[in-house]
């Protein structure tokens, strides 16, 4: 019996190992996992490739004093609970536009952003943008990508881990079998 076990655990890891973006891989820079991600917008499904930060020193973090991200990247912050709608996100020490999305609990975008750098040294001078609605997750990317992908509010956004609303929306629109 304990055998059998082992050579389950065994086929199991080998098998994550060969299916590609099964394993997390950490980013370079940050050390955080990075994971793909879909966005299905309206004529199709578009993927990122995101660091998640998961808990609260990450969050704070976030992509403070980065001077790049590539085109297909970002920075998926999830939360345990749902967030206020007067919990907002500020570019303190971040260096590039973003654009935000803030992700409600059936993982749709329930609002988008534009953020810019603040210049100040002093953080209580930075602003600070709310989203106006409760939220679970938030995406940040480069500052235009949602626009120039079409991506809107009321898409869905799926990610390793997350609860599966794309798969069922996309099944009761006829675009697919739910999982």
């Amino acid at each position: 019996m304990k055998r059998r076990v082992m050579r389950g655990i065994t086929g199991l890891a080998l098998a994550m190992a060969l299916l590609p973006g099964a394993v997390a891989e950490p980013h370079g820079v940050s050390g955080l996992a990075v994971v793909p991600l879909q966005v299905h917008a309206a004529d199709e499904v578009r993927e990122l490739r995101v660091e998640v930060a998961r808990t609260g020193p990450e969050r704070r973090r976030g992509l403070m004093e980065r001077d790049h991200l590539d085109e297909d990247a970002g920075m998926l912050f999830l939360y345990r609970d749902t967030q206020s709608a007067l919990s907002g996100f500020w570019m303190y020490r971040t260096l590039i536009p973003l654009d935000i999305a803030f992700i409600g609990e059936d993982e749709r975008i329930a609002a988008i952003f534009t953020m810019w750098p603040c210049g100040s040294a002093n953080p209580a001078e930075c602003p600070v943008t709310y989203p106006g609605v409760p939220y679970r997750a938030a995406l940040e990317v480069n500052a235009g990508l949602f626009e120039a992908w079409g991506i809107e509010e009321g898409d869905c956004v799926s990610w390793p881990g997350s609860v599966g609303h794309c798969l069922s929306s996309a099944a009761e629109e006829g675009k697919g079998p739910a999982e």
